[in-house]
């Protein structure tokens, strides 16, 4: 594991990695990172889990957003840390996420991380497919 992840409770966020020069960031809400924390405290495992995003081709607009959970930091990760919580984005993504930010909506429809990226021209309905 190359990227280690910073020290918690900050309020701009930190990325570490081994690779030079200075990322873009993406941002945490403090309710996605409320909920990060969450999940990660209601597993029964040593290591924090941390919040992954990528963007991937397809989808109905072009590109989609997939998001998953995991415990380890991949090589290519450039990871955040919000509040506590820890965002992890891969640096081919991390070009299209730029300036982007997470937020966890709980209403009446869904529970859902939701990504307002500022880089979107145009988003589908289900809120996970956009185009640039």
């Amino acid at each position: 594991m190359n990227n280690t992840v910073p020290k918690q409770n900050t309020e701009e966020p930190i990325s570490k990695s081994d690779a030079q020069g200075d990322y873009p960031t993406v941002k945490l809400t403090k309710a996605a990172a409320q909920r990060i924390r969450e999940l990660s405290e209601a597993e029964d495992d040593t290591k924090s889990l941390m919040l992954r995003i990528a963007v991937d081709g397809g989808g109905c607009s072009g590109f989609s957003y997939q998001f998953s959970m995991e415990n380890d930091v991949q090589d290519d990760d450039i990871a955040f840390e919000y509040r506590g919580a820890v965002l992890l984005v891969d640096k081919v993504s991390l070009e299209i996420l730029s300036g982007s930010e997470v937020d966890f909506v709980d209403d009446l429809q869904s529970s859902s991380f939701r990504v307002n990226n500022p880089k979107a021209v145009s988003t589908c309905g289900c809120g996970t497919s956009f185009s640039i």
